[in-house]
């Protein structure tokens, strides 16, 4: 890829898993009977009883330093129990606020660590927001991150008898000198078990994670983990860019700094290289970051432009509404969104009370709905078209004109009204999105906001 291109554009910008996105919401605090107003809206304009429903599980026994999640670390388990009981006094409130029983049609465990969590603990959590002893999987997408390190063949079992199918396993990079550097110790002997494991019992779509851009990584390293992932053939591979942000997230303990991290070019190379490796063995690639085996659903629904973007990345389940539980989740009705507490301590606190542990959030306008249309195209499809019957029209002049730099680089092409990121282009969707986004004015600083693009 050329130099100058990505150092033109390899500048701070959002990943739009929201838009708008976070540092631009308008409402903190936000009160809980707006944002149930807005799920209200959502019944009434969609007019579907189909939720999502993401469960944050914070804790990790051990910091991995590259990471950007809430999370707390600690070794006592004795905090299980308690959070699994504010998560479902939780999800009775939101029944009980909204007065109607959803439907789950998706769910997913994210973290933090949610294998940190012993098996019976995860099922007596599923089974109180299911009320059910087991759901069937050809209805309900239930799907869990999960450490390699302590996923244990219980914890695989009995999440499989429940419905479980879909299986995420965090691998970052087998490099140990990368792992040392990001406090991530795994060998591909423990990910192989858990992996083989998981197959032989019938998971039907498991996903490795990886990260290039890592401190200390190298063009070799990125070539044998991705050698070793071939191996064991996951359905679905995640190949994201790490997101250096310390101003955020702070130091940790690691083991590292920033001359160790790859340059803009070494660090697209590397993407590079994964990819060629990875449609090279029938991978296709699927929106940013992402690619899926010709079989699995994720591979289909971008191939059917049903794909959908929504916090817990991408997914084949377009709800409309999707209800964070735990800690620091976010929920999202489509005409809001909504962030818990983002302690422990004070999400328990305020479930204890009896209240919504909504703290901040955003109420989005008219406009913000059409823009956040046309980025969620973007993002899933490549593609987006500007509404005819829009009242925006002079918003539309101004980002085609915005848009003339990416069409003069080859990058998009505006047919009309129809914009369309070319293959060379994708590499830079998430700028293509930045220039659609209308909190981004033109040279405003956001070093401090946002990770690189590339």
């Amino acid at each position: 890829m050329d130099k100058q291109i990505i150092d033109k554009y390899n500048v701070p910008g959002p990943r739009y898993t929201s838009y708008p996105t976070v540092p631009f919401w308008k409402n903190d605090p936000l009160w809980s009977e707006d944002w149930l107003a807005t799920i209200q809206r959502n019944k009434a304009y969609f007019n579907s009883s189909d939720i999502s429903v993401y469960i944050h599980l914070p804790f990790c026994e051990s910091l991995c330093t590259f990471c950007g999640c809430h999370k707390r670390i600690t070794k006592n388990h004795d905090v299980e129990s308690p959070y699994i009981n504010a998560v479902l006094k939780e999800w009775e409130m939101y029944q009980e606020k909204l007065n109607n029983d959803p439907t789950i049609r998706e769910l997913h465990f994210g973290g933090g660590t949610p294998t940190f969590f012993a098996p019976n603990e995860l099922i007596r959590l599923l089974q109180g927001l299911f009320k059910a002893e087991k759901v069937d999987p050809e209805f309900v997408e239930l799907s869990i991150e999960a450490h390699p390190n302590n996923t244990t063949d219980e914890h695989l079992t009995e999440l499989y008898k429940f419905g479980f199918r879909r299986l995420s396993l965090g691998i970052q990079d087998y490099s140990p000198v990368v792992q040392k550097a990001i406090h991530r110790i795994q060998s591909f002997d423990q990910v192989k078990a858990v992996h083989d494991a998981a197959r032989k019992m019938g998971y039907k779509s498991i996903s490795h994670d990886l990260v290039f851009g890592l401190p200390k990584q190298t063009l070799e390293d990125i070539i044998d983990t991705v050698t070793k992932t071939l191996e064991l053939r996951p359905d679905r591979i995640s190949l994201y860019s790490y997101a250096h942000v310390p101003w955020i997230k702070g130091n940790g303990q690691r083991g590292f700094d920033e001359s160790d991290l790859p340059k803009s070019e070494i660090k697209r190379a590397l993407y590079e290289k994964a990819k060629a490796m990875l449609e090279a063995q029938g991978y296709m690639e699927i929106g940013m970051d992402h690619f899926a085996l010709a079989h699995d659903d994720l591979a289909k629904a971008f191939n059917s432009k049903n794909l959908h973007r929504n916090f817990m990345g991408y997914t084949t389940q377009d709800t409309n509404l999707m209800i964070g539980l735990g800690m620091s989740s976010i929920s999202d009705s489509w005409f809001g969104f909504a962030q818990n507490d983002k302690s422990v301590e004070g999400y328990l606190e305020q479930i204890e009370k009896g209240q919504l542990p909504v703290f901040r959030g955003h109420l989005l306008s008219e406009l913000d709905v059409e823009i956040r249309t046309y980025i969620l195209d973007l993002m899933c499809h490549f593609e987006t078209e500007f509404k005819s019957d829009s009242t925006f029209k002079e918003v539309h002049a101004l980002i085609k004109k915005r848009l003339e730099g990416m069409i003069s680089d080859g990058l998009v092409v505006l047919d009309g009204e129809k914009v369309t990121v070319t293959p060379e282009g994708i590499p830079f969707v998430r700028n293509c999105c930045m220039i659609f986004d209308q909190d981004l004015e033109p040279n405003r600083k956001l070093e401090r906001m946002f990770s690189q693009t590339i």
